[in-house]
Protein backbone atom coordinates (compact mmCIF):
# COMPACT_ATOMS: atom_id res chain seq x y z
CA UNK A 1 0.00 0.00 0.00
CA UNK A 2 1.31 3.14 -0.96
CA UNK A 3 2.49 5.57 1.73
CA UNK A 4 -0.43 8.57 3.05
CA UNK A 5 0.67 12.11 2.14
CA UNK A 6 0.35 15.32 3.89
CA UNK A 7 -1.67 17.64 1.92
CA UNK A 8 0.00 20.56 1.03
CA UNK A 9 -2.83 23.02 2.95
CA UNK A 10 -1.82 21.55 6.38
CA UNK A 11 -0.36 23.98 8.35
CA UNK A 12 3.40 22.34 8.92
CA UNK A 13 4.41 23.09 12.72
CA UNK A 14 8.45 24.08 12.16
CA UNK A 15 8.73 25.32 15.62
CA UNK A 16 12.16 26.45 17.16
CA UNK A 17 13.13 23.84 19.40
CA UNK A 18 16.02 25.75 19.87
CA UNK A 19 14.59 29.23 21.11
CA UNK A 20 11.98 27.25 23.38
CA UNK A 21 14.67 24.89 24.45
CA UNK A 22 17.12 27.65 25.68
CA UNK A 23 14.10 29.53 27.49
CA UNK A 24 12.96 26.59 29.39
CA UNK A 25 16.28 26.24 30.42
CA UNK A 26 16.02 29.88 31.32
CA UNK A 27 12.45 29.71 32.96
CA UNK A 28 13.76 26.25 34.95
CA UNK A 29 16.76 28.04 36.82
CA UNK A 30 14.44 31.11 37.83
CA UNK A 31 11.66 28.83 39.62
CA UNK A 32 14.18 27.01 41.40
CA UNK A 33 15.59 30.23 42.66
CA UNK A 34 12.40 32.07 43.83
CA UNK A 35 10.82 28.85 45.51
CA UNK A 36 13.97 28.65 47.35
CA UNK A 37 14.04 32.89 47.88
CA UNK A 38 10.06 32.26 48.53
CA UNK A 39 10.67 29.62 51.42
CA UNK A 40 13.59 31.77 53.31
CA UNK A 41 12.10 35.37 53.07
CA UNK A 42 8.00 33.95 53.25
CA UNK A 43 7.16 36.19 49.98
CA UNK A 44 3.42 34.77 49.02
CA UNK A 45 4.16 36.99 45.92
CA UNK A 46 7.23 35.40 45.18
CA UNK A 47 5.54 31.98 45.62
CA UNK A 48 2.51 33.24 43.44
CA UNK A 49 5.14 34.28 40.73
CA UNK A 50 6.79 30.86 41.14
CA UNK A 51 3.51 28.84 40.87
CA UNK A 52 2.92 31.19 37.56
CA UNK A 53 6.50 30.27 36.71
CA UNK A 54 6.27 26.65 37.22
CA UNK A 55 3.13 26.71 34.75
CA UNK A 56 5.50 28.16 32.34
CA UNK A 57 7.69 25.69 32.33
CA UNK A 58 5.22 23.37 31.58
CA UNK A 59 4.06 24.62 29.14
CA UNK A 60 7.94 25.04 27.73
CA UNK A 61 8.03 21.23 27.62
CA UNK A 62 4.79 20.83 26.22
CA UNK A 63 5.39 23.04 23.46
CA UNK A 64 8.97 21.45 22.69
CA UNK A 65 7.23 17.91 22.96
CA UNK A 66 4.05 18.82 20.68
CA UNK A 67 6.67 20.55 18.35
CA UNK A 68 8.33 16.94 18.17
CA UNK A 69 5.17 15.15 18.37
CA UNK A 70 4.01 17.34 15.43
CA UNK A 71 6.57 16.37 13.30
CA UNK A 72 5.72 12.92 13.34
CA UNK A 73 4.91 11.16 9.67
CA UNK A 74 1.04 10.62 8.91
CA UNK A 75 0.40 6.78 8.83
CA UNK A 76 -2.67 4.69 8.45
CA UNK A 77 -3.09 4.20 12.19
CA UNK A 78 -2.68 8.40 12.69
CA UNK A 79 -3.92 10.13 9.93
CA UNK A 80 -3.65 13.80 10.83
CA UNK A 81 0.19 12.64 12.89
CA UNK A 82 0.00 13.74 16.43
CA UNK A 83 -0.88 17.10 15.65
CA UNK A 84 -3.43 17.08 18.28
CA UNK A 85 -1.21 16.60 21.08
CA UNK A 86 -1.19 20.27 21.61
CA UNK A 87 -4.34 20.91 22.50
CA UNK A 88 -3.64 17.96 25.10
CA UNK A 89 -0.78 20.12 26.45
CA UNK A 90 -2.89 23.42 26.50
CA UNK A 91 -5.61 21.47 28.32
CA UNK A 92 -2.99 19.85 31.05
CA UNK A 93 -1.82 23.66 31.43
CA UNK A 94 -5.01 25.36 31.69
CA UNK A 95 -5.57 22.78 34.72
CA UNK A 96 -2.06 23.53 36.60
CA UNK A 97 -2.82 27.09 36.23
CA UNK A 98 -6.05 27.80 37.46
CA UNK A 99 -5.08 25.18 40.81
CA UNK A 100 -1.94 27.27 41.47
CA UNK A 101 -3.84 30.32 41.02
CA UNK A 102 -6.86 28.99 43.58
CA UNK A 103 -4.11 27.68 46.05
CA UNK A 104 -2.39 30.70 45.63
CA UNK A 105 -5.45 32.85 46.10
CA UNK A 106 -6.63 30.98 49.00
CA UNK A 107 -3.49 31.26 50.96
CA UNK A 108 -3.04 35.40 50.22
CA UNK A 109 -7.14 35.99 51.63
CA UNK A 110 -5.62 34.23 54.71
CA UNK A 111 -2.47 36.28 55.03
CA UNK A 112 -4.52 39.41 54.39
CA UNK A 113 -6.87 38.64 57.26
CA UNK A 114 -4.12 37.09 59.91
CA UNK A 115 -0.91 38.91 58.26
CA UNK A 116 2.32 37.40 57.95
CA UNK A 117 6.31 38.80 58.24
CA UNK A 118 8.16 38.91 54.76
CA UNK A 119 11.45 39.54 53.86
CA UNK A 120 11.47 42.34 51.97
CA UNK A 121 14.94 42.90 50.44
CA UNK A 122 15.03 38.99 49.59
CA UNK A 123 11.86 39.55 47.29
CA UNK A 124 13.20 42.34 46.16
CA UNK A 125 16.33 40.72 44.66
CA UNK A 126 14.64 37.88 43.16
CA UNK A 127 12.24 39.81 42.08
CA UNK A 128 15.04 41.83 39.80
CA UNK A 129 16.69 38.93 39.15
CA UNK A 130 12.86 36.77 37.95
CA UNK A 131 12.05 40.50 35.36
CA UNK A 132 15.90 40.04 34.25
CA UNK A 133 15.53 36.36 33.41
CA UNK A 134 12.14 37.31 31.72
CA UNK A 135 13.55 40.04 29.56
CA UNK A 136 16.36 37.45 28.12
CA UNK A 137 13.37 34.74 27.40
CA UNK A 138 11.37 37.66 25.85
CA UNK A 139 14.03 38.79 23.58
CA UNK A 140 15.14 34.99 22.35
CA UNK A 141 11.36 34.27 21.47
CA UNK A 142 10.76 37.56 19.87
CA UNK A 143 12.45 36.42 16.59
CA UNK A 144 10.21 33.39 16.26
CA UNK A 145 6.81 34.07 18.30
CA UNK A 146 4.88 35.11 14.36
CA UNK A 147 6.36 31.44 13.49
CA UNK A 148 3.51 29.12 15.07
CA UNK A 149 1.25 28.99 17.69
CA UNK A 150 3.75 27.09 20.49
CA UNK A 151 6.24 30.25 19.64
CA UNK A 152 3.33 32.98 20.32
CA UNK A 153 2.01 31.08 23.45
CA UNK A 154 5.62 30.41 24.95
CA UNK A 155 6.39 34.51 24.09
CA UNK A 156 2.44 35.12 25.82
CA UNK A 157 3.74 33.09 28.93
CA UNK A 158 6.92 34.97 29.33
CA UNK A 159 5.46 38.34 29.35
CA UNK A 160 3.12 36.90 31.53
CA UNK A 161 5.92 36.16 33.89
CA UNK A 162 7.42 39.15 33.47
CA UNK A 163 4.57 41.26 35.13
CA UNK A 164 4.46 38.90 37.90
CA UNK A 165 7.68 39.65 38.23
CA UNK A 166 7.22 43.49 38.27
CA UNK A 167 4.19 42.53 41.11
CA UNK A 168 6.84 41.07 43.21
CA UNK A 169 9.29 44.02 43.18
CA UNK A 170 6.41 46.81 43.44
CA UNK A 171 5.36 44.58 46.82
CA UNK A 172 8.85 44.57 47.39
CA UNK A 173 9.38 48.50 47.45
CA UNK A 174 6.23 48.96 49.76
CA UNK A 175 7.10 46.30 51.98
CA UNK A 176 10.38 48.30 52.22
CA UNK A 177 9.56 51.86 52.44
CA UNK A 178 6.00 51.04 54.65
CA UNK A 179 6.40 48.28 56.96
CA UNK A 180 2.93 47.08 55.64
CA UNK A 181 3.67 43.53 55.12
CA UNK A 182 0.33 43.07 53.51
CA UNK A 183 1.07 44.48 50.13
CA UNK A 184 2.88 41.17 49.76
CA UNK A 185 -0.32 39.32 49.82
CA UNK A 186 -1.88 42.03 47.71
CA UNK A 187 0.66 41.81 44.54
CA UNK A 188 0.26 37.89 44.95
CA UNK A 189 -3.48 38.35 44.41
CA UNK A 190 -3.47 40.78 41.53
CA UNK A 191 -0.57 37.58 40.01
CA UNK A 192 -3.52 35.60 40.73
CA UNK A 193 -6.08 38.04 38.73
CA UNK A 194 -3.72 37.69 35.97
CA UNK A 195 -3.46 33.40 35.71
CA UNK A 196 -6.74 32.19 37.05
CA UNK A 197 -8.63 33.81 33.88
CA UNK A 198 -6.16 32.85 31.59
CA UNK A 199 -6.69 29.03 32.88
CA UNK A 200 -10.27 28.80 32.65
CA UNK A 201 -10.23 30.75 28.78
CA UNK A 202 -7.22 28.18 28.00
CA UNK A 203 -9.06 25.83 29.41
CA UNK A 204 -12.23 25.98 27.57
CA UNK A 205 -10.36 26.69 23.93
CA UNK A 206 -8.77 23.33 24.44
CA UNK A 207 -12.04 21.14 25.39
CA UNK A 208 -13.80 22.69 22.68
CA UNK A 209 -11.11 21.27 20.42
CA UNK A 210 -11.47 18.03 22.27
CA UNK A 211 -15.10 17.66 21.97
CA UNK A 212 -15.27 18.70 18.37
CA UNK A 213 -16.98 21.79 18.76
CA UNK A 214 -17.99 24.03 15.73
CA UNK A 215 -15.20 26.48 15.43
CA UNK A 216 -16.35 29.81 17.88
CA UNK A 217 -16.31 32.45 14.91
CA UNK A 218 -17.86 30.18 12.35
CA UNK A 219 -21.67 30.20 11.96
CA UNK A 220 -22.80 27.40 10.48
CA UNK A 221 -25.94 28.19 9.25
CA UNK A 222 -24.67 30.86 7.13
CA UNK A 223 -21.77 28.47 6.19
CA UNK A 224 -25.23 26.18 5.11
CA UNK A 225 -26.66 29.41 2.93
CA UNK A 226 -23.59 30.06 1.14
CA UNK A 227 -23.01 26.55 -0.08
CA UNK A 228 -26.89 26.54 -0.88
CA UNK A 229 -26.15 29.78 -2.99
CA UNK A 230 -24.16 27.44 -5.12
CA UNK A 231 -24.85 26.79 -9.11
CA UNK A 232 -26.37 23.27 -8.85
CA UNK A 233 -26.44 22.72 -5.21
CA UNK A 234 -29.95 21.75 -3.87
CA UNK A 235 -29.44 20.67 -0.29
CA UNK A 236 -26.59 20.36 1.95
CA UNK A 237 -26.80 17.96 4.98
CA UNK A 238 -24.62 16.01 7.20
CA UNK A 239 -23.22 19.78 7.77
CA UNK A 240 -19.59 19.27 10.35
CA UNK A 241 -17.10 21.75 11.21
CA UNK A 242 -14.45 21.21 13.97
CA UNK A 243 -10.78 21.76 14.58
CA UNK A 244 -8.39 18.75 14.26
CA UNK A 245 -5.27 21.28 16.13
CA UNK A 246 -4.35 24.68 16.13
CA UNK A 247 -4.54 26.30 12.43
CA UNK A 248 -6.18 23.30 11.13
CA UNK A 249 -10.11 23.48 11.17
CA UNK A 250 -11.82 20.87 8.80
CA UNK A 251 -15.37 21.00 7.18
CA UNK A 252 -17.28 18.35 6.01
CA UNK A 253 -20.65 17.98 3.89
CA UNK A 254 -23.30 16.04 2.23
CA UNK A 255 -24.19 17.70 -1.19
CA UNK A 256 -27.31 17.09 -3.22
CA UNK A 257 -26.97 18.03 -6.53
CA UNK A 258 -29.57 18.70 -9.01
CA UNK A 259 -30.19 15.85 -12.10
CA UNK A 260 -29.65 18.21 -14.57
CA UNK A 261 -25.77 19.38 -13.06
CA UNK A 262 -25.17 15.38 -12.88
CA UNK A 263 -25.91 15.31 -16.44
CA UNK A 264 -23.86 17.73 -18.10
CA UNK A 265 -20.69 16.25 -15.75
CA UNK A 266 -20.88 19.74 -13.91
CA UNK A 267 -20.03 18.29 -10.60
CA UNK A 268 -16.64 19.09 -11.40
CA UNK A 269 -17.27 23.17 -11.30
CA UNK A 270 -19.86 22.48 -8.35
CA UNK A 271 -16.69 21.26 -6.08
CA UNK A 272 -14.49 23.61 -7.22
CA UNK A 273 -17.32 26.00 -6.24
CA UNK A 274 -17.49 24.64 -2.54
CA UNK A 275 -13.63 24.59 -1.50
CA UNK A 276 -13.22 27.77 -3.21
CA UNK A 277 -16.85 28.90 -0.69
CA UNK A 278 -15.74 27.59 2.89
CA UNK A 279 -11.75 28.40 2.08
CA UNK A 280 -12.88 32.41 1.33
CA UNK A 281 -15.85 33.60 2.52
CA UNK A 282 -15.97 33.11 6.39
CA UNK A 283 -13.79 34.01 9.23
CA UNK A 284 -12.32 30.96 9.82
CA UNK A 285 -10.70 30.10 6.07
CA UNK A 286 -11.35 26.16 5.74
CA UNK A 287 -8.70 24.56 3.40
CA UNK A 288 -8.91 21.00 4.04
CA UNK A 289 -12.94 20.36 3.87
CA UNK A 290 -14.27 17.15 1.87
CA UNK A 291 -17.42 17.44 -0.09
CA UNK A 292 -19.74 14.15 -0.88
CA UNK A 293 -21.78 14.83 -4.03
CA UNK A 294 -24.72 12.65 -4.23
CA UNK A 295 -27.94 13.02 -6.06
CA UNK A 296 -31.28 13.49 -4.32
CA UNK A 297 -32.51 9.96 -4.21
CA UNK A 298 -29.51 9.10 -2.47
CA UNK A 299 -30.27 10.52 1.38
CA UNK A 300 -32.89 7.31 1.38
CA UNK A 301 -30.24 4.64 1.13
CA UNK A 302 -28.76 6.54 4.03
CA UNK A 303 -29.07 4.97 7.67
CA UNK A 304 -28.67 8.08 9.95
CA UNK A 305 -29.28 11.18 8.35
CA UNK A 306 -28.64 14.26 10.09
CA UNK A 307 -28.66 18.42 9.77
Amino acid sequence: MPPIHQHSHIPAPGASRGRLAAVLGLTAGVLVAEVVSAALTGSLALLADAGHMLTDVVGLVMALVAAHLSTRPVTDRSTWGLRRAEILGAALQAALLGTVGVVVGVRAVITLVGGAEVEAHGMLVMGVIGLAANAVGLLLLSGGRNGNLNMRAAFLEVANDALGSVGVIVAAAVVALTGWARADAVASLVIVALIVPRAFSLLRTAVGVLMERTPEALDLAEVRLHLLAVDGVEQVHDLHAWTVASGLPVLTAHVVVSDACLAQGRTGEVLDALQACVAEHFPVHIEHATFQLEPAGHRAHEHAPCA
